[in-house]
């Protein structure tokens, strides 16, 4: 009897696959590709923008023409029309923004306005030349119209609101010089900072407000119409020169008439108004 041997099999090794190794270096394949196509779009967009316009209207015409199966000549009709229709979009813009004849109207009228002024203080300047000479009086023209400061030492004793007997004529030359014009005139009273204080005027305010008021009256009695003629006190708040020298005080305590504007849009500069040269026959 033929005794069965029991062969043993050895066991076969299995062995792990290697595992790979991770490589540290495998970003540079993606940045490498994220760097081509970024090159590639900036490529595209300077493309683009160098493009020919003309060309490329050709273009989109004719691919327009292709898909709607308009013809080359149809194409040009159409865009005739749209041209015309352009054309006349313009001309009716162009003709809103003509200026309106009331517009010209008011240009004109402020021209004139500025004119008349113009003239007539050339005409006070010549009239009182004397005094503008001796540096008591000045005549200017401003964005609200014809201003006069007259120095108080021409109307006033110091202290006081009754006119002197040379401002009755200072008074009645510029009364015929302006009585004939519609303009409002407006008087300001103005002083220098030294405070007064007696029985008669408690500030300053009233003594300018009273000066003012004493002008309007004689402005008045000199044939210009009531209702023309403001008063307005002003004290020493708006002066014209410092306070701190004698000379400068006399040069803010004064009168100022005032012949204004119809319209109070003007807007020219200030201009002082010389004295012109004398007309020959």
């Amino acid at each position: 009897m033929t005794d069965k041997t029991n062969t043993v099999i050895p066991n076969m090794i299995r062995r792990k696959p290697l595992e790979e190794e991770d490589n540290p270096d495998r970003w540079l394949v993606s940045y490498a590709d994220f760097i081509t196509l970024l090159f590639a779009f900036f490529v595209v967009m300077y493309a683009i923008s160098s493009i020919n316009q003309g060309k490329y209207n050709e273009l989109t015409d004719s691919m327009g023409n292709a898909f709607s199966g308009v013809r080359g000549s149809d194409q040009q009709r159409i865009n005739v029309k749209k041209a015309q229709g352009a054309a006349g979009v313009l001309d009716k813009q162009k003709s809103v923004l003509k200026p309106l004849p009331l517009t010209q109207l008011y240009q004109e009228k402020s021209r004139r306005e500025r004119e008349s002024m113009t003239n007539m203080g050339i005409a006070l300047s010549n009239k009182l030349a004397p005094l503008i000479s001796q540096g008591k009086l000045r005549v200017m023209q401003n964005n609200r119209g014809i201003r006069i400061d007259i120095n108080d030492s021409l109307l006033f004793s110091p202290g006081s609101a009754q006119l002197s007997a040379a401002a009755g004529g200072i008074m009645q030359e510029i009364a015929q010089l302006i009585k004939t014009s519609q303009r409002l005139v407006q008087v300001e009273g103005h002083t220098d900072n030294i405070a007064i204080h007696n029985d008669t005027f408690y500030s300053n305010w009233e003594l300018s407000a009273v000066r003012a008021s004493s002008v309007v009256r004689q402005l008045s009695a000199g044939g210009i119409a009531d209702a023309r003629l403001s008063a307005l006190g002003f004290g020493s708040v708006q002066p014209v020169s410092e306070n701190q020298t004698a000379n400068g005080r006399a040069k803010n305590r004064r009168v100022s008439v005032l012949i204004l504007y119809e319209s109070q849009q003007q807007a020219d500069a200030a201009l002082e108004i010389k004295p012109s040269a004398p007309i020959k026959p």
